[in-house]
């Protein structure tokens, strides 16, 4: 079992993986591992502090999460945010209960003393709140080290067990001074250094791939994009001759995508492909259906289903491995202490009785972090940059059924997006952009006849990993350009919308 410099219990957060992240930024190995850890498994990974995560649930409530009490007589450094905080402080005694005022959003912190936690951060520094519950007194031998304008207990801590506790989550992006507070816990408090990066990441990797598959073959589905390709360079890197690549062209993807992907893996990356065309399987399975979450589990299913003919061409193949981030597993648990917010083909999708096992090795990672993993195993920045596209494809991204006239609306209109973006730049300054095909119609006048045709939104969207996103500010002249090139080149769109939601509360993809 590996060592981890900080393990994180996991409560359920939709943040939790944000707080590993952040740690991973300062060159910290921190693990995520289940709340219910086993306290001699936790021993064993021989951590130099814990975290506990936020969650969903209430510590007086009948489905409170509880770890192993046993983690507060280590000796080693805690750190309890939001419902950790609220643990810490139920297990040694403290009241809490349902709070009169829920807090969601921004807030200001100030300090009541100066404290290590703190150090290099400002007094009145803007936090991210998301909770419902609140501690009503502190636990013997704890004191306050900050207060805001609704919690007076919003940071305390116990100096001699060095046991602490935030209200607010410094992990996320709107806490300003989060990282800082997060790095001074594991540098200072718990004495961590600097040693982990994603060149370590890959070597741990490929030694796991290594000792799991041994002589046994393995079937990788990739897209083109960069998670399936980072996947397939680190498996070929690992287990070579072992490694079989299996392209799917489910009839779903954007225009020329086919074409693209055959030629990325033969020509620049030297990978053999072996090319399946699937589209009219898929699409007819896709026939009537509108419900997004039956359109992902009938993708998925389809895809097993292929994979299971092709891998039945070979022999020894036991394992199927995916581009499965964290992002994803995060939004479709179905399990513990998360909730589930939607499916992912190749998470919650998947059949119960699939005959692979799975290999998964970007399963804990970010998609800023497999850009950097992919640089480390020499793919080209083109490719490592590319925006992410959903495994499900454009049948996510049409709203309603899908069928190919709507398929070939979308793609049209998705070239003009793509094709504006890169001209002017903003391409690379974005983090992912696409149009939605709307289940609406709208009137308009092109000339001198009326119209009553499709609607497609613009969704582009600034993110660093996807967890959390905003819309782009892109300019006025942008839209109006794009909006003018899609109407007009475009037969059977009338109308460009731009989706100004962020996530939270909106998901990036609209199913």
């Amino acid at each position: 079992m590996r060592t981890a410099d900080i393990v994180i219990l996991d409560f359920g957060s939709q943040y939790t993986q944000l707080i590993a992240r952040r740690l991973r930024e300062q060159g910290v190995y921190a693990e995520l591992i289940p709340f219910n850890t086993s306290l001699n498994d936790i021993k064993a990974k021989e951590p130099k502090g814990i975290i506990l995560s936020g969650g969903p649930a209430s510590v007086y409530a009948k489905d409170a999460y509880f770890s192993d009490e046993g983690i507060f007589e280590l000796g080693i450094p805690i750190l309890g945010i939001c419902y950790g905080m609220q643990l810490i402080a139920h297990h040694f005694g403290a009241s809490v209960v349902a709070a009169k005022e829920k807090e969601y959003g921004k807030a200001q912190i100030f300090f009541k003393k100066e404290h290590e936690l703190f150090k290099d951060t400002k007094d009145g520094q803007v936090v991210w709140m998301s909770h419902s519950d609140k501690v009503e007194n502190l636990p013997e031998g704890f004191e306050v080290i900050a207060y805001s304008e609704n919690s007076e207990y919003c940071a305390y801590g116990d100096d001699e067990r060095k046991i602490y506790a935030l209200q607010f989550h410094p992990e996320v992006a709107h806490s300003t001074f989060g990282n800082t507070i997060l790095k001074n816990f594991a540098k200072y408090i718990c004495k961590c250094e600097s040693t982990w990066n994603m060149g370590s990441f890959a070597k741990l990797q490929s030694q796991k791939i290594k000792n799991l598959v041994g002589d046994d073959k393995v079937l990788c589905a990739v897209s083109g994009g960069v998670d399936s390709s980072v996947v397939a360079a680190l498996l070929g890197s690992c287990i070579k001759d072992n490694l079989i690549v299996v392209f799917v062209d489910n009839g779903l993807l954007r225009k020329d995508e086919a074409k693209h992907v055959q030629e990325t893996f033969k020509t620049r990356l030297g990978i053999n492909l072996i090319s399946i065309d699937a589209s009219e399987t898929f699409l007819s399975r896709l026939k009537g259906v509108t419900d997004p979450e039956q359109k992902r589990k009938i993708i998925g299913n389809t895809f097993i289903e292929i994979f299971d003919k092709e891998a039945a061409k070979h022999t020894d193949v036991k394992y199927l491995a995916q581009g499965t981030l964290y992002s994803d597993v995060i939004e479709s648990s179905v399990a513990g202490a998360s909730k589930t917010i939607k499916s992912h083909h190749n998470v919650g999708g998947l059949p119960k009785d699939m005959k692979f096992k799975l290999i998964e090795p970007l399963r804990e990672i970010f998609k800023d972090e497999v850009r950097a993993l992919g640089l480390e195993l020499g793919l080209s920045r083109d490719l490592v940059f590319r925006h992410p596209f959903p495994g499900p494809g454009l049948a996510i991204r049409i709203m309603g059924e899908v069928t190919e006239d709507r398929l070939e609306l979308l793609r049209k209109a998705d070239v003009i997006l793509r094709q504006e973006l890169k001209s002017t730049g903003w391409y690379d300054k974005t983090w992912q952009a696409f149009c939605v095909l709307l289940n609406v119609h709208s009137v308009g006048v092109m000339g001198d006849n009326r119209t009553y045709e499709n609607a497609v939104c613009l969704r582009v969207v600034d993110a660093s990993d996807g967890m959390t996103a905003s819309f782009s500010r892109l300019p006025y002249e942008f839209l109006e350009n794009v909006s003018r090139r899609i109407i007009n080149e475009v037969e059977g769109i009338n109308r460009v919308v731009y989706d100004i939601s962020s996530k939270p509360p909106a998901t990036i993809e609209w199913e």
